[in-house]
């Protein structure tokens, strides 16, 4: 009889452009997340948690290619015998998920409706350095109302966010710009046919990358890129390129210079005044409010997002310099944005539905903040209570007791206790600040050692009569300390490095 073949064993390994994430990672962005929701809370957002799986129909036309519902999109469909069942997603972003929300409920919420909401989304892409098909957003949204001055109050709150999360004002800059001023220019080109109309959109998305000339070349004939292969252009003649051209570097000194700038771009067109109208009032308010141009500026060069947009549009940007892989300097870009779409809700009700929000990446901004030295590198790691003897394991448990009450993270070390080395080892791997000693000898003695330095377990000795000591050194454990120096006549600490600074 043949030997029947074992099973090959999985590979412990995730699977590409996916990434665990431990203690530290994990506590830092729940930290953020804790101030960033902070700020929208106090703006009077209410906190929301949808699904992580919506169906694709919801998620519709915002994914990559509605013909191939997982591309794009981590998608499966459920089993039905007839082969029909429903088609389902991992949302892909925050707000289409909103929308469905907002279309099932919205007669039970009030008008208009502020929610923030915070969470995992999943992109089926090619994943690149840094670039992960998982990744965490925060997002605040306004939905029910046209008013600017919920898109003025996003570019606002979103100021107050970075700046709350430790990006100090002079290291970021929001930048505010709208659809309707671009519809102005297109109808100033006379581009009217919507595949032109793409075209003109993808190309002004290449601003930041060609520049003012790449953007030129592109408009018309074509150009040459850095590999040296022909890009096809979009076949404008230069006259009818130029408004377009002028929009993107309407940008002056300040913001009347830059929507004079823009008024030109449009022409006579009534959508672009429109839309410059609406960007004045948004400076108009944010102004009244004290926020000046060193931190929330008109600049139509923001031309993120303006083919899903309606309206005005939102990028925050950190302007300080970091290093790239290659050791040169460059600015780091983007962390935040959003703007108005209008048109998102009108899919499930058959009606406009005006909304306007804004979203941060999560991620993005941790690693902003890594950059300034704004995070510490290292958490505490808890109070490590050792185990010296396996039968008084109810005392461990109630010294860590203590601890806890005295609102000190502690744990009695689990493993086997046999080693004590090991034990000290255990406490240096989880970074604790300190272990507790009470063996048989110390019981009896009423006190107890506590070590600092694990490496070496240096035993020099350093007595502490009265509480004052105990504050300076231990503050962390000061309560314990103090509750049980009621009960027991000496504390006994082996404070090694206190001691090397005395000899």
């Amino acid at each position: 009889m043949a030997k029947e073949k074992k099973a090959p064993r999985p590979k412990a390994e995730t699977p590409k452009g996916f990434r665990d994430y431990f203690g530290e990672d994990v506590s830092q962005r729940a930290e953020m997340l804790r101030a960033i929701t902070g700020v929208y809370h106090h703006y009077g957002f209410d906190a929301l948690e949808s699904a992580a799986v919506e169906t694709v129909e919801a998620l519709g036309k915002f994914l990559p290619d509605v013909d191939r519902p997982n591309e794009g999109v981590f998608a499966w469909q459920e089993f039905d015998e007839d082969d029909k069942g429903d088609w389902l997603a991992l949302r892909y972003d925050l707000t289409a998920p909103l929308a469905r929300v907002y279309a099932q409920h919205r007669n039970a919420l009030p008008t208009p409706y502020r929610r923030y909401a915070m969470g995992p989304v999943w992109r089926n892409e090619k994943p690149g350095p840094g670039r992960y098909r998982q990744f965490y957003q925060c997002d605040a949204d306004t939905v029910g109302t046209a008013s600017v001055a919920a898109d003025a109050e996003i570019c606002a709150m979103l100021s107050d966010t970075l700046e709350t999360v430790g990006i100090a004002r002079g290291d970021y800059i929001v930048r505010v710009n709208n659809r309707k001023v671009l519809n102005g220019v297109l109808e100033a080109m006379g581009v009217s046919d919507a595949g032109q109309q793409a075209d003109v959109l993808r190309t002004i998305d290449k601003f930041d990358k060609v520049g003012e000339a790449g953007v030129r070349q592109l408009l018309g004939k074509g150009r040459l890129d850095a590999s040296g292969a022909y890009i096809d252009g979009v076949g404008l003649e230069a006259e009818q390129a130029e408004p377009v051209v002028q929009f993107l570097i309407a940008k002056g000194a300040g913001n009347a210079q830059t929507l004079a700038n823009l008024r030109g771009a449009v022409g006579e067109s009534a959508i672009g005044a429109e839309g410059i109208a609406e960007l004045e009032e948004i400076a108009t308010l944010l102004e009244a409010q004290g926020y000046g141009a060193d931190r929330i500026v008109i600049d139509p060069s923001v031309v993120r997002g303006l083919g899903y947009y309606t309206g005005p549009v939102f990028e925050a940007e950190l302007t300080f310099e970091i290093l790239d892989e290659k050791g040169r300097k460059r600015q780091f870009g983007s962390v935040a944005g959003g703007g108005r779409y209008d048109d998102l809700v009108k899919r499930f009700t058959g009606q406009a539905v005006p909304a306007t929000g804004v979203s941060i990446g999560v991620d993005r901004l941790l690693a902003a903040l890594r950059e300034k030295g704004r995070l510490e590198s290292k958490a505490a790691g808890p109070v490590v209570v050792t185990v010296m003897d396996k039968a008084r394991m109810a005392d461990y448990q109630g010294m860590v007791a203590e601890l806890r009450q005295a609102g000190i993270r502690a744990e009695v070390y689990l493993g086997n206790p046999k080693n004590f080395g090991n034990q000290l080892k255990y406490a240096d791997k989880r970074e604790s600040p300190v272990a507790i000693i009470e063996g048989g000898d110390e019981k009896d003695r009423g006190v107890v050692q506590i070590n600092e330095h694990f490496e070496t377990n240096v035993k020099g000795v350093y007595a502490i009569g009265d509480v004052a000591a105990i504050h300076k050194l231990l503050p962390f454990l000061f309560h314990f300390l103090n509750a049980r120096l009621a009960q027991k006549s000496t504390f006994f600490f082996c404070w090694t490095a206190f001691l090397l600074a005395q000899s």
